[in-house]
């Protein structure tokens, strides 16, 4: 079986995309398919048309320069435009027999172009409605211009194409309900992690923790980027609460974002500077040193679209670790997370109801071992890379013998 994935991005850039794609690709791989990867002009500016990336190939599309590039809606366009060009051109030097496009839709738009002139099925996969991120980064408004534009493409495509697959059943919900696209073309590959590349330590590096004047402390830490949607603010002002209950309590956050001076003002607002402690960005390779640090790791992730429909990632990530794990009860958490059996929630928006788990899950240490052992089973049977990407062969499978999806 050969597929052609077409993408917007790849690594090296890091991001949960590049991270999900090299798993699917390596996965597949160790199926026996042959997987071959095209970026759009988004990847930007490229050494080489085609380019190898921790034993995967990649081929490159030109980026986008000019007037053309700078320009909102053409650009657009002119992106489709040598994407699918792009596309055909693969095409014929790797013969696949299926186009796999990924989110965003500009990326399936170019994929059934490219099918046009060579008889060939396409499968879309949506990770996420764009245009419910783009509100969230400020780059669009809900339900303005933009926003319908971007709806209107993501439908289209998902209508167009022979196959369905999304991350989560919040996407394929609405897919169903709001978009009339009929349940039987949708199939649900959920994010997974490589459990092998995630061990339970048992004891956090003291140089580090003494660094960050942890010694003694029980942490509560966020790792990730700092966009608004994440709730991070909410988190801070959680804090006074659980210091008036338990002063020992230290707050980490690693990262970096849009929110970063907003959220370091707040600590200064409400004078926890001792209490709340910023990292910065952190090398992926160092960032192990950081989750051995945390006791209890939050995403406490604010309700909208986005939050509702697609589930994360990082709880997973933190489980696979035996990590405690507390979140909001939005939507893309309640599809991971069952509270007191492999994780906790909270009432999504309060910090109140957050600052009460907190103190209830830090007076109740009795129950850690059962829940963490609880979240990590939870990984190794649901949510691993193999059982996950499994679930494409049936997807192909259909496509490749002429039935129905």
């Amino acid at each position: 079986m050969r597929i052609l994935h077409i993408l917007d991005h790849s690594i090296p850039l890091h991001s949960g995309y590049t991270f999900r794609t090299r798993a699917i690709l390596q996965h597949q791989r160790a199926l026996g398919w042959e997987t071959f990867h095209l970026t759009s002009p988004k990847q930007g500016k490229v050494s080489a048309a085609v380019e190898e990336v921790d034993n995967l190939v990649f081929h490159r599309s030109p980026p986008l320069g000019g007037w053309i590039g700078a320009m909102p809606i053409v650009n657009q366009f002119a992106l489709v435009s040598v994407l699918a060009r792009r596309a055909r051109e693969v095409i014929a030097e790797v013969r696949p027999d299926i186009l796999h496009a990924h989110s965003p839709s500009l990326n399936g738009l170019a994929a059934l172009s490219a099918a046009r002139s060579c008889g060939l099925p396409v499968v879309y996969e949506v990770r996420a409605f764009w245009e419910d991120a783009a509100v969230d980064h400020g780059t669009s408004s809900e339900w303005g211009v933009r926003y319908r534009l971007t709806r209107a493409s993501e439908t289209w495509v998902l209508r167009r194409a022979s196959a369905v697959t999304t991350i989560c059943e919040g996407l394929r919900r609405e897919m169903i309900d709001q978009r009339g696209i009929p349940a039987e073309k949708i199939t649900v590959i959920p994010n997974a992690v490589d459990i092998e590349a995630f061990k339970v330590r048992e004891c956090a590096d003291p140089a580090l923790r003494a660094a960050l004047g942890l010694v003694g402390k029980r942490v509560v830490g966020f790792i990730g980027s700092f966009y608004a949607y994440e709730g991070l603010e909410l988190l801070i002002r959680s804090m006074p609460a659980v210091l008036a209950h338990d002063p020992d309590v230290r707050l980490l956050l690693v990262g970096g974002g849009p929110q970063e001076s907003a959220l370091k003002a707040l600590v200064r607002e409400l004078a926890l500077e001792n209490c709340v402690q910023f990292t910065g960005r952190v090398p992926h390779a160092e960032v192990q040193r950081y989750y051995d640090l945390v006791d209890l790791l939050a995403y406490p992730r604010l309700k909208m679209r986005l939050t509702d429909l697609v589930t994360p990632l990082k709880p997973l990530e933190a489980m696979a670790q035996e990590k405690l794990v507390i979140a909001s009860d939005v939507g893309g958490h309640r599809e991971l997370i069952r509270d007191g059996e492999n994780g906790f929630l909270f009432a999504q928006g309060s910090a109140e109801s957050l600052a009460r788990k907190v103190i209830e899950v830090f007076s109740s240490q009795e129950q850690w071992q059962r829940i963490r052992t609880a979240g990590r089973k939870f990984v190794e049977c649901e949510r691993n890379w193999a059982a996950s990407v499994s679930r494409y062969d049936g997807v192909y499978r259909k496509l490749l013998t002429g039935h129905p999806v």
